[in-house]
């Protein structure tokens, strides 16, 4: 097969260097978003979003030997999800959605949604998704509908929260009557690691058998940055021990919360390889298990 050319780099993301473990086939990345100036951001957002289209994002795949992906909505765009469908359109079933809407969602956008491969709702407690603050009635609200809605099935509510907020959040957390993903190791301080209150509260809900967790964004909390993030070993290798069937990975590129030009994407894979307690257990985060929360078909 022949390999394609690399010798441009992926815009936002430095760096030409290959994962040093080839990816099994029908890897997934499980969190990432797309941004494209044919549309605007939402009027609440205060800075200019990336752009980031569909385009450069298949470079990224290539790079790093991805072939699935999960589109996520970002905060950028509060309740409009139109970049995301859009980009589902242009990848095809290869692809999923993880949509941002208000409380009062109705039936038919549901529905909508859920023909375009969208699968989950998010729900951010960290940066403003709408005008509104994030509660956890809202939470609950959508979580209900999902719950209810006869084309929402194998649907999931994404949650992007504090530490602190999570363990505030955690007898709502249990009682979800649908799936429940933790975005981005739910923000736990690597100085902390498996110590720390939220580590305990991610603990019981992923032994509740219906939460998942993002190992995503490890350089939000990272004192060491790349390319190692060395610190953040000790928590990843944790969460694999714990609970290895019920963790996905992304890249979260375009790496908005990060400077330009500091993220390098082979580095997070190649972390996620120093997380994994052996070959088959990252081959399982990487197709086995977004295979089945998204909806992937096995082969």
């Amino acid at each position: 097969m022949t390999l394609p050319d690399l010798s441009t780099p992926v815009p936002h993301s430095v760096g030409l260097n290959r994962p040093a473990r080839a990816l099994p086939a029908l890897a997934c990345d499980s969190h990432m978003h797309i941004f494209d100036t044919r549309f605007a951001p939402s009027a609440h957002w205060p800075r200019t979003p990336p752009h980031a289209p569909v385009a450069a994002y298949r470079q990224l795949q290539q790079r790093l030997g991805t072939s699935r992906t999960v589109v996520v909505t970002p905060s950028t765009y509060g309740s409009d999800n139109a970049c995301t469908l859009d980009a589902l359109d242009q990848l095809g079933d290869s692809a999923r959605g993880v949509a941002v809407v208000d409380a009062d969602v109705g039936d038919a956008e549901l529905a909508r949604l859920a023909a375009r491969r969208v699968c989950g709702l998010r729900v951010n407690f960290v940066s403003p998704q709408s005008w509104g603050t994030t509660t956890a009635e809202m939470l609950q609200t959508l979580a209900q509908k999902l719950a209810r809605h006869p084309d929402c099935g194998g649907w999931h509510i994404q949650v992007f929260a504090e530490p602190a907020q999570i363990i505030e959040l955690q007898p709502v957390l249990q009682q979800l009557p649908v799936p429940l993903v933790i975005d981005h190791l739910g923000r736990i301080d690597p100085a902390e690691g498996p110590s720390a209150e939220a580590y305990g509260v991610l603990r019981r809900l992923l032994d509740s058998g219906r939460c998942w967790v993002k190992l995503s964004g490890a350089y939000m909390r990272s004192q060491v940055h790349g390319p190692s993030y060395a610190d953040t070993v000790p928590l990843g290798r944790a969460l694999v021990q714990a609970a290895p069937e019920r963790l996905v990975w992304g890249s979260d590129w375009p790496h908005t919360t990060e400077r330009p030009g500091t993220v390098n994407d082979t580095d997070l894979v190649n972390l996620l390889q120093a997380w994994s307690v052996s070959d088959a257990m990252m081959d399982c985060i990487l197709v086995d298990n977004p295979a089945q929360l998204y909806g992937f078909q096995s082969c």
